[in-house]
């Protein structure tokens, strides 16, 4: 099993600074997980792990699934490597004009499949869950969930009523833009490394 840590600090996805994050919140803590992503070879050994707690899961009969899906973008790679190790379809979705998150490009979900949704990082689960909604409106079924980092604040409430597998936990220290303390302090302005817009 991969060290995860170790893995994504020797990839410099670790980074430590003043961030904007995509929720709108302010942390000091980002996970880049494309710097980890871009090397198959590490992203295969990570994300392995997880695969293996799947496999568990579905061989003592707590868990079944027909495909993977990843909110596009941090979640397309994830979801194609989780597939790749399970023998699965996976597909992503993707926001349409509207922000809205969408399949597309002619994916399709059958009523009653079984999904898993994979996700780079997962700091409030906003992506999951409007993955979640797209799955649910073609009659799929959201089964789990996986992440390469799970963010969520240590008080945070669990968004998910299905199971969240993730490779490292590592709870972040968030602030609502007017309650930043790094603001407070006057460092550096907060940057928005990720790809999402802020809706």
């Amino acid at each position: 099993m991969a060290d995860v840590v170790s893995v994504l600090t020797e990839c410099k996805a670790m980074l430590t600074g003043h961030f904007l994050l995509s929720s709108g919140k302010h942390s000091s803590q980002y996970f880049q997980c494309a710097r980890l992503l871009q090397y198959p070879d590490r992203a295969a050994a990570v994300i392995g792990g997880v695969a293996d707690r799947i496999r568990l899961e579905i061989a003592e009969g707590r868990l079944e699934a027909d495909a993977v899906i990843g909110p596009a973008m941090g979640g397309i790679v994830v979801a194609y490597e989780l597939g790749r190790q399970l023998g699965l379809p996976a597909f992503f979705t993707e926001r349409n004009d509207e922000g809205i998150m969408t399949l597309r490009r002619g994916f399709e979900i059958k009523p009653g499949e079984r999904i898993i949704i994979a996700e780079d990082v997962v700091t409030t689960g906003k992506s999951t869950m409007e993955t979640a909604v797209q799955i649910r409106a073609m009659g799929g079924e959201v089964v789990g969930s996986i992440c390469i980092v799970d963010r969520r604040p240590e008080d945070a409430a669990d968004p998910f009523p299905w199971p969240l597998f993730a490779a490292l936990r590592q709870p972040a220290v968030l602030w609502e833009a007017e309650e930043c303390e790094l603001c407070r302090e006057g460092k550096t302005p907060a940057v928005k490394p990720g790809s999402r817009k802020i809706f």
